[in-house]
């Protein structure tokens, strides 16, 4: 999925960012808008499709097991779906790239489906483990034949019927919870996920959206309980994706730590599952307002504009991390540029992501002169008050995508440039990054 020579890139301080964006739509909603589309009869219409790599390896996916997907211009799709039941057994390996939402919510359609599927994936993928996915469809029946260590390559036989199940999630992720509850459609009976911290709720809104019997109540101790009515029969349905915040995050901050700096970002989805990192910037200062504030397909949606603030270090609660996972690289960022201490923990997720995101961002920060102490399960960082740290080092991204575009953004409040790599991961969840930036630039 990425080209054999790694594509390197510097990036440097050339003034304020000034400006109106729009980034590339959500990725959770966009692969699910793709897998339920292709579960309901008739034909669904998907608009502001985020068309990055990973949700491309959703699509084909879905078309090797029997949906009909095309594009019909900039973001625009449309998908003729085959039912709960109908996928088709794939003519050869799927080939998921980089992206390991398509293969554990894939694997949990595919576990209740009367096929055998054989996911492969990029070197970076594939040292992803798998495991906890395995476990509770292993329970519904399904049968697994992974590489040592439950990673990449991996077969799964599906079984119909499965068995439905209630699951008790050992560990917040949203993605288990999808691949339960994906599994739990063409499952005669109630599927239930107990979900002792809440995690983004994508599928939920969108499984009721399409039609399927799906409760959430939450109990005395503010457990959710989310149950699942199959053998579900899904219609077809008008999709607009909303921007993803955890692409927003990238030009917010941005705006954030570089001096006169304002830029707007539009049609940000404010699903309160995910603006765990505008809250937590706020709390350090960060002057953000927003406008707009509409709702769009069952999702919150709004403007949000950020100009450059005095940021200050805080130490952020462990029950915040859920809400904001996957934007923590740059928020390590921001902090490197505040005054005092931000102090981070219950982090232990972000060494399972497409790379140990703790290890390489203590790293890559250390080496263009921020003061970061690497513990357990979070940094600690002592800011610099706001002013430009030293900069000047090559960074190893790892084929991640956040880790690139977090020194990006880095580079644009350093002494001396920051060179990233290979920028190339970058096309999995934001295409149009560096040409956005870019203009940011020249716009002011």
């Amino acid at each position: 999925m990425h080209s054999v020579q790694p594509r390197p890139a510097s990036f440097r301080s050339q003034g304020p960012l000034r400006g109106t964006v729009k980034v590339p739509g959500d990725k959770s909603i966009s692969h699910r808008s793709l897998m339920l589309s292709a579960l309901a009869v008739g034909e669904s219409r998907i608009s502001g499709l985020l068309e990055g790599e990973d949700v491309l390896s959703t699509a084909a996916a879905m078309r090797a097991m029997g949906a009909h997907i095309e594009r019909t211009g900039e973001g625009c799709w449309t998908v003729h779906g085959v039912g709960v039941g109908g996928l088709m057994q794939p003519a050869s390996a799927l080939d998921m790239g980089n992206s390991g939402t398509s293969t554990r919510l894939l694997m949990g359609l595919v576990a209740s489906h009367r096929l055998t599927a054989t996911f492969i994936g990029d070197a970076s993928l594939s040292k992803r483990p798998m495991g906890r996915v395995i476990d509770p469809l292993s329970q519904m029946g399904a049968e697994f034949t992974a590489s040592p260590g439950g990673t990449l390559p991996l077969m799964v036989r599906g079984l119909v019927p499965a068995v439905p199940i209630s699951y008790r999630l050992p560990v917040a992720s949203a993605q288990v919870k999808s691949a339960v509850l994906l599994a739990g459609l063409n499952i005669p009976g109630i599927t239930e996920v107990i979900e002792p911290v809440p995690t983004r709720d994508h599928s939920e809104r969108m499984l009721r959206g399409f039609g399927a019997d799906l409760t959430v109540e939450v109990d005395a101790d503010g457990v959710r309980h989310i149950r699942l009515v199959g053998e579900a029969e899904l219609k077809p349905q008008t999709i607009d994706v909303p921007g993803d915040p955890s692409s927003a995050a990238f030009p917010i901050v941005a705006a954030l730590i570089t001096p006169g700096s304002e830029v707007t970002v539009t049609h940000v989805g404010m699903n309160p599952t995910r603006t765990g990192i505008f809250k937590m910037l706020e709390a350090m200062g960060a002057d953000l307002t927003y406008a707009n504030e509409r709702e769009v397909g069952g999702e919150p949606v709004a403007d949000i504009t950020a100009r450059h603030s005095v940021l200050r270090g805080i130490e952020v609660p462990p029950e915040v991390a859920p809400s904001m996972i996957d934007e923590f690289p740059v928020f390590f960022v921001a902090a490197c540029m505040a005054q005092g201490q931000t102090i981070t923990s219950g982090l232990d997720e972000l060494r399972v992501k497409e790379s140990d995101r703790l290890a390489l961002m203590a790293t890559g920060l250390k080496a263009i002169g921020a003061q970061v102490e690497e513990r357990e399960d979070g940094l600690v960082i002592q800011g610099t008050g706001g002013e430009p740290l030293e900069g000047g080092a090559t960074i190893n991204s790892a084929l991640d995508h956040r880790i690139a575009m977090s020194f990006a953004v880095a580079g644009q409040h350093c002494y001396h440039p920051v060179t990233v790599d290979d920028v190339s991961p970058i096309a999995t969840s934001f295409p149009t990054f560096e040409a956005m930036m870019h203009n940011l630039q020249v716009a002011r």
